[in-house]
């Protein structure tokens, strides 16, 4: 059974990324297609890899932080990569629990001042 392989073009549209934040992934080395000539082909494990990709940057993780914790799988495997991951997860979630609370400040600030213009107006 052969493997079914993406194209450039096709990896793009699929995680709907732009061409050059696909290389980019390549050259910070998150992705490794297969290269035939100047074609570039991505199987099974690098579809995987760019779903965890973009799943961690939804979720707000730098892009240094991906790329170590897809090298933890394959030099120390999933149990410690899983463990690494809980460990991540709940340094993010206070981070975006954070960034949540400096909105609802701001958001509260902003209705604020636009209920005391609205008032100034009158």
């Amino acid at each position: 059974m052969t493997e079914t392989r993406l194209s450039f073009k096709e990896m793009c549209a699929k995680f709907e990324v732009t061409p050059r934040t696909l290389r980019y992934y390549e050259y910070i080395e998150l992705l490794h297609p297969d290269r035939e000539g100047r074609s570039r082909f991505y199987g099974h494990r690098e579809v995987a890899r760019m779903e965890l990709i973009m799943r961690g940057r939804r979720c707000g993780f730098a892009l240094e932080e991906i790329r170590q914790w897809l090298l933890i799988y394959e030099d120390k495997g999933d149990k410690v990569q899983m463990a690494t991951f809980v460990e991540v997860a709940n340094r993010q979630l206070e981070e975006l629990r954070k960034q949540r609370q400096q909105l609802d400040d701001a958001m509260d600030e902003l209705v604020r001042l636009r209920d005391q213009t609205v008032g100034l107006l009158k």
